[in-house]
C-alpha cells in the first residue's frame, strides 16, 4: 500500500478498523494528508491505495477529543467495497508490523 492522489468519489466505511496510534501511521504511511479540528467529525485522515491500485481513507471517526499521538484509538478504514476495506487492513497491519519492526531493531 502507499499514499495516492486518486479520487475518492463513493468510497464509505464498511465495518473495517484497525487499532493504531496516530504515530505509528505517521511513521508507517507519513503526514495526513487531511487535517480536522476537535469539533470535526474526522482530524486526521489519508489517502491511500493498495497494491492493487484500489483506494482508500484511514480516518478517526467522531474522536472528539484531542488524543495524544501516542495513544491507541480505533481508525476507520473507507473503501468502495467491503473487500478492499479488508484488502487495506490487511496490506495496512502488514505495514505497520514491519515499520515497528524497523525501528525497533
Amino acid at each position: 500500500m502507499k499514499k495516492s492522489n486518486k479520487e475518492l468519489g463513493g468510497t464509505s466505511f464498511h465495518g473495517v478498523t484497525i487499532r493504531s496510534t496516530r504515530r505509528d501511521l505517521i511513521d508507517a504511511i507519513g503526514e495526513p494528508d487531511c487535517l480536522g479540528d476537535i469539533t470535526d467529525k474526522t482530524q486526521y485522515e489519508w489517502i491511500c491505495e493498495t497494491d492493487a491500485g484500489d483506494v482508500f481513507t484511514i480516518y478517526d471517526w467522531k474522536e472528539y477529543y484531542s488524543h495524544d499521538e501516542d495513544v491507541e484509538i480505533e481508525w476507520h478504514i473507507g473503501a468502495h467495497s467491503y473487500i478492499v476495506s479488508s484488502q487495506a487492513r490487511y496490506e495496512l497491519v502488514y505495514m505497520l508490523n514491519n515499520t515497528l519492526t524497523l525501528v525497533n531493531v
